[in-house]
């Protein structure tokens, strides 16, 4: 189950990463580093993700964030781009990829990033057992029945773009995004 993400900061890594470093490229190396391995046990990847990420676009172009930085709208990309990945990743044979949000969860990063959501939402945010009932019966077997690359949502498959959102991304983007992903992947193997 990867649940990396983090919504902190303008801050670098000693590796001259940012967010990215958390949200996108260490997904990216924690999924496809165990592949060949994980292949031998009938494995299930499940990524958490965020709705945050139907209203971004993906963009490959400012990945680590130094043209602009707003820690919200930083953290929406990156949940897209692993959305993204997600999608890609099934075309790996051998491997149950799913992803999904544990919906509007009452946790400790709300309050502290999104006070004036918090607030709004008070009395409409579910408990994190709630929140953690749909990761808990993506991993179990019987999850895969449905077709692996799948989102889901308070148990359900669902979109991962709003209608009229504009959120679609190129499968030429969406290459481009494991470029670099890889490359940079390269630093830490």
């Amino acid at each position: 189950i990867n649940n990396e993400g983090c919504m902190v900061n303008r801050e670098l890594t000693e590796d001259g990463l940012k967010n990215f470093a958390t949200n996108t490229l260490g997904l990216y190396i924690f999924t496809t580093g165990p592949i060949p391995v994980l292949k031998r046990h009938d494995p299930r990847m499940k990524t958490v993700s965020s709705d945050r990420m139907l209203v971004q676009k993906l963009n490959t172009n400012d990945l680590q964030s130094r043209t602009a930085f707003n820690g919200t709208v930083v953290y929406a990309q990156n949940r897209r781009q692993q959305v993204v990945l997600s999608q890609q990743w099934p075309q790996r044979p051998g491997i149950h990829f799913s992803f999904m949000r544990p919906g509007w969860v009452d946790i400790p990063a709300r309050l502290y990033h999104c006070e004036a959501v918090h607030a709004r939402l008070k009395g409409r945010l579910c408990a994190v057992a709630l929140g953690v009932d749909t990761i808990l019966r993506l991993v179990l077997p019987v999850a895969t029945v449905q077709p692996s690359g799948l989102f889901f949502q308070d148990q359900k498959s669902a979109p991962t773009h709003l209608p009229l959102a504009r959120t679609s991304s190129s499968p030429a983007e969406e290459e481009k995004l494991t470029e670099i992903l890889e490359e940079l992947a390269q630093r830490f193997k």
